[in-house]
């Protein structure tokens, strides 16, 4: 019996109903995913802009240059 019933649940979980959506309905979604992914990357470039100017997390190169620019001047060698 439990192999008869396995395999009816089985065959049932196999048949997916496609899901139809409008290009209008794609759109408007794609749009608020982008605008969660632009915020989430705002906060996280905001929060570690605070750190940094706590001192908490070191710099990488780009942001050291673009902080501390006299660090690379090199004129006076």
């Amino acid at each position: 019996m439990g192999a008869e019933e396995d395999r009816e649940i089985r065959q049932g979980s196999d048949q997916t109903t496609p899901l139809a959506i409008s290009r209008d309905q794609f759109l408007a979604w794609k749009r608020q995913k982008d605008a969660e992914l632009s915020a989430k990357q705002a906060e996280a470039a905001r929060k570690r802009e605070e750190d940094i100017a706590a001192g908490r997390v070191p710099m990488n190169g780009r942001e050291l240059f673009l902080h501390q620019p006299w660090v690379f001047d090199d004129t006076h060698l």
